[in-house]
């Protein structure tokens, strides 16, 4: 982390976000906190996520964020095997329940095997992604499915951290624009038993790391200033 901002009124700040709000209420609120307005993230959290957001504040900041955005980031996920829902993760409808026998470790390490290096991903109709000018997920609150043009990403590192059917916790490192859901759906796939995003937690930004982070509940008017870095 670079050196502390505390006397200024611009720099980056990285926050725990819990469950619940969404990477733009986050934004909000800090708003609401510092009376600044120009403020952004490196990278949206899902609502039900929680772990590191990295945020802007100030003209200063926001200016050097795209340098930020395109960074690795690093994940820890919690898999539901035997099931798929329609947004890919806890948040969505159940579509489909497989009668499946419990997948043994050893075929899901050499599944997972697949997914290492640079992959085509297809990303979830549930998200922010814009196709013609239109975020997908707007088309899928009308139950509009289009074809979505793969992206590329790379997965550099999987690390099965415990397992107990139906539950897979994984350690995903992956480049920016990885989507986790997608990755939970296509291994389900791959081992014929559909899967879904029960829990994610990013961990790492680059360098950054949640252990650095604030909660959100920490923050007030009078320290915010504190915690900022340039």
């Amino acid at each position: 982390m670079e050196n502390r901002n505390e006397n200024k009124n611009f720099g980056f700040i990285l926050i725990d976000k819990p469950s619940g709000p969404t990477s733009h209420g986050i934004v909000g609120l800090l708003r609401r906190l510092t009376g600044i307005k120009r403020i952004g993230h490196a990278g949206t959290l899902d609502p039900f996520a929680t772990g590191l957001l990295l945020l802007a504040v100030g003209r200063e900041a926001t200016r050097e964020i795209s340098n930020f955005v395109k960074l690795d980031k690093e994940y820890v996920a919690d898999i539901f095997l035997g099931a798929e829902t329609d947004t890919y993760d806890r948040e969505g409808r159940v579509i489909k329940k497989y009668d499946c026998s419990v997948i043994e470790r050893n075929d899901i390490e050499n599944t997972l095997k697949q997914f290492l290096g640079e992959q085509k991903q297809i990303p979830p109709m549930y998200s922010a992604k814009k196709v013609n000018g239109q975020k997908l997920y707007e088309l899928a609150r009308k139950n509009i499915e289009i074809e979505r043009q793969p992206s590329d990403v790379k997965i550099c590192e999987l690390e099965i951290l415990d397992y107990l059917w139906p539950i897979l916790k994984l350690r995903v490192a992956c480049s920016s624009g990885t989507y986790i859901r997608s990755l939970a759906f296509d291994l389900g796939r791959k081992l014929n038993c559909g899967a879904y995003l029960q829990e994610l937690k990013r961990t790492k930004i680059g360098q950054f790391n949640l252990e650095e982070a604030i909660l959100v509940n920490e923050l007030n008017e009078n320290n915010w200033r504190e915690h900022l870095f340039f």
